[in-house]
């Protein structure tokens, strides 16, 4: 499983104010753990930082960990929600991942933590 060890945070400069941080790695990877080939999606994430805000080069390598690992589609985007949760401890956070066509079928899934905050959407 990937190393949640690898996430630092640094504080959130502007602590009193909520604000929107939203990321997007347009290439991430992991394998079907029934066939080992590889699996390929787009990742969202989207939060509102309470004391501290996640690191993006210890985001860019904790995702990359993934690459060899065979983890479904439900349990990659819950599995990330809950390492990043974990890690910085925001007000709220959403992590949506769209993944590649296979066999005909397009699927997206999103996972919520916390209660959005007023004039946030998901």
């Amino acid at each position: 499983m990937p190393d949640r060890a690898i996430l630092e945070t640094f504080p959130n400069p502007h602590g009193t104010r909520d604000y929107l941080i939203e990321h997007h790695v347009r290439e991430f990877t992991s394998l079907c753990p029934k066939t080992s080939q590889p699996d390929f999606a787009r990742v969202r994430i989207r939060y509102v930082a309470d004391a501290a805000c996640i690191e993006l080069r210890s985001l860019k390598l904790y995702l990359q960990t993934f690459r060899d690992t065979g983890i479904f589609y439900e349990d990659v985007t819950n599995v990330i929600l809950n390492d990043l949760v974990s890690c910085c401890q925001p007000k709220w956070m959403v992590v949506e991942t769209t993944w590649s066509v296979r066999g005909g079928i397009h699927t997206v899934i999103t996972a919520q933590h916390g209660q959005p905050l007023p004039g946030i959407s998901r």
